[in-house]
């Protein structure tokens, strides 16, 4: 993607990182809405859930969608990793996406069932009540637009 927003500047990136637990998902489960906006939003960037997988269900969650699974151990891991995605979205919730989101051309805060740290907040330029606001504003530039403007 890559819009310009008027007094905000230019967003570009390819990639769209996303934490599992608390943001994609809650207690592990991702529900079937949050998998077929994921489906679509591999139609245009590169999917990736960075995940240390606390409940054991990512392979399972993710079975069958053309998304890229990275297992990690911390934040200082995660953040690694995601740079390789650069330039990229993040999605996130928890103190171990802080760095990832702080990277990150453009940072979504899920404020979710699962809470966000004040950490997290603050290191992104967007907060969401759901995971799915920020994938449909993935998907509709305008919505970013709306958000961002100045």
């Amino acid at each position: 993607m890559e819009v310009e927003v008027p007094n905000y500047g230019m967003v570009k990136f390819s990639a769209v990182l996303f934490d599992l637990n608390g943001t994609l998902g809650e207690a592990g489960r991702v529900s079937k809405e949050v998998k077929e906006l994921l489906r679509k939003l591999c139609e245009r960037y590169t999917v990736v859930i960075l995940s240390s997988d606390t409940f054991g269900t990512l392979g399972e969650e993710m079975e069958g969608l053309p998304v890229r699974i990275e297992r990690v151990r911390d934040g200082v891991e995660k953040a690694k990793i995601a740079g390789t995605y650069s330039p990229y979205a993040a999605v996130g919730n928890g103190n171990n996406d802080v760095a990832m989101l702080e990277a990150a051309e453009l940072a979504f805060c899920v404020i979710g069932p699962e809470g966000a740290t004040v950490d997290a907040l603050l290191a992104s330029d967007i907060a969401v009540r759901d995971v799915k606001d920020a994938m449909e504003m993935l998907l509709d530039e305008r919505k970013l637009v709306a958000t961002l403007r100045r």
